[in-house]
């Protein structure tokens, strides 16, 4: 009997106290921020450079004399590329056209060489009948088997040469119409200095 009293009284006494009004409610909760263990000062970094060594000025002297040198090579080196890249694929094709050539090549080949030696032989005696000759009859030669790239060549050296004879006619126009024109100049000059002094003597 009093051990259900006991119980029923400590069930009791819980209750009471759970109900009572005076029993404290926690606080406002407090962020992970707001507790000082968590907070971290702020820390104000600036950067120092380090002082430079005699090596790093040696080196940044040497960058700067080597500089213009580099560009230039940049340069050369962007021009003459593509020309070598141009004289290497050109080889390439050669030997592949050599090592699988067309059934009349080597007929070709031959029929111009032939008018290249005989083009020396009709050209001793002179350097230029041995430079003239063998170049118009293997010209001569080449043309007949291959037409359409002997037109080809022949338009754009003509162009060539129709460009170079104007051009060399103006730069001689220039000279002599600039000459003559200085000495129409000095010309006029000297009438007028004659006029001028035979007015004044009058």
């Amino acid at each position: 009997m009093s051990k259900q009293f006991g119980a029923a009284g400590f069930s009791a006494t819980l209750a009471a106290m759970a109900s009572s009004p005076d029993t404290e409610k926690p606080k406002e909760e407090i962020s992970l921020d707001e507790l000082s263990l968590y907070t971290t000062p702020q820390q104000k970094f600036h950067y120092v450079e380090p002082e430079k060594g005699t090596m790093e000025e040696n080196m940044t002297t040497v960058r700067e004399m080597t500089e213009p040198y580099i560009t230039w090579c940049q340069g050369v080196y962007g021009v003459v590329k593509p020309k070598v890249d141009r004289t290497v694929q050109f080889g390439k094709d050669s030997s592949e056209y050599l090592r699988n050539p067309p059934k009349e090549f080597y007929p070709r080949a031959g029929v111009i060489g032939f008018a290249g030696i005989l083009g020396l032989f009709l050209g001793r005696g002179s350097r230029m009948k041995r430079l003239i000759y063998p170049t118009t009859l293997m010209a001569v030669g080449a043309s007949m088997y291959y037409p359409q790239e002997a037109v080809t060549i022949a338009k754009s050296t003509g162009d060539a040469v129709y460009e170079f004879t104007l051009q060399a006619y103006v730069t001689v126009e220039k000279l002599v119409t600039g000459k003559s024109a200085v000495k129409q100049e000095d010309k006029m000059m000297k009438t007028e200095m004659k006029s001028s002094n035979g007015e004044t003597k009058q």
